[in-house]
């Protein structure tokens, strides 16, 4: 913590380009070196998401300055996906400032974000370090892609990524953008990719779940769904800003329908190394005149989805099988499979 002396005066903090922490004792943000004080030095952050900014020795000459600052204040995410830190006021003098640290994302963990950080010192050591916040992923009301940043007493700080996300072959939330470096002025574009798996448990929505025991879910709102022999289809519209209209992403998942006697209908989708994830719903099954089967499905906690699908007897085997010749015993009756229904 700051000692006596430097709480009492009115101080201003700024970044430079090297992630260095500058105290200006003016109160005024100056470009005059004899205004302000360098400080080497790294940024931590502790248990409870809070900033720190731990001071290299030596200091500089004559100077009265802690060997850490500790930064209390929200948390967010800037247009060029910089992470940032609006400071909140120090007592009477200090004054809210806002402090960008040039950080390109290069993790997206299930319940954390990762930044990593160059710095250099004044004799031009340039060195890398990572900051991790921890939280919980989660979309907003326009379907973009924001990340909860747990703080005290169950209060958060939440970055959101301003851009449309999308979806790539093996079915994962993929995000890009662009962004220049600051000190060598050329541009890069980042991609991070999110580790999970779709699931369907509400009508009008489907979620993307990062880690099924916390609240990393993307719950997307989307149209109503379109369900195939050999595909679930859904459209999603992201609100971006600057933009009119929300834009359109169609999320396609490819996969197989099975029939399951002691779970219900699933359908089985294919990820990256080969990983097989299933979804499971209960439905209202009834036979065709075709011999094929008609349901209209609902989800495990037996609530309706405003979804139906039509399987041929043709891509059933084993207990879908043993399923078609139940149905046929039962004449026009509907059979409820699924949530706690036997047959």
């Amino acid at each position: 913590m700051a000692n006596k002396k430097l709480a009492s005066e009115k101080v201003t903090y700024e970044i430079d380009p090297y992630n260095r922490l500058i105290i200006n004792k003016s109160g005024k943000k100056s470009r005059l070196s004899r205004f302000r004080q360098v400080l080497d030095g790294r940024f931590k952050i502790d248990k409870d998401n809070t900033v720190s900014y731990y001071i290299k020795a030596p200091m500089p000459k004559g100077a009265e300055i802690p060997y850490q600052v500790k930064l209390q204040g929200k948390w967010s995410l800037s247009v060029d996906h910089n992470l940032c830190l609006t400071l909140n006021k120090w007592g009477r003098e200090t004054l809210g400032d806002k402090l960008t640290l040039q950080a390109d994302v290069i993790d997206t963990s299930k319940n954390s974000l990762v930044f990593a950080l160059t710095t250099t010192t004044k004799e031009n050591t340039q060195s890398i370090y990572i900051l991790k916040l921890k939280g919980a992923w989660q979309a907003d009301k326009h379907n973009r892609l924001t990340f909860r940043i747990q703080r005290e007493q169950g209060s958060h700080d939440i970055l959101t990524f301003r851009g449309a996300w999308e979806i790539n072959k093996q079915h994962q939330i993929i995000y890009q953008y662009e962004k220049a470096q600051l000190i060598r002025k050329r541009k890069k574009i980042h991609t991070l990719i999110f580790q999970g798996y779709w699931d369907i448990k509400d009508k009008g929505r489907v979620s993307y779940i990062l880690d099924q025991q916390s609240n990393s879910v993307f719950a997307f709102k989307t149209s109503i769904g379109i369900f195939k022999d050999k595909y679930i289809k859904y459209e999603v519209g992201i609100g971006v800003s600057r933009k009119p209209k929300p834009i359109k992403r169609v999320l396609i998942l490819f996969g197989k329908w099975k029939i399951k006697k002691s779970v219900g209908l699933i359908f089985e989708v294919e990820y990256k190394n080969k990983k097989i994830h299933a979804m499971v719903f209960g439905a209202e099954a009834k036979l065709t005149a075709k011999d094929s089967i008609s349901f209209k499905l609902k989800n495990e906690k037996n609530k309706g989805l405003s979804a139906q699908l039509k399987l041929s007897r043709k891509i059933l085997k084993g207990d879908g099988l043993s399923f078609l010749r139940f149905l046929k015993s039962k004449g026009e009756s509907t059979v409820t499979i699924g949530a706690g229904f036997r047959w």
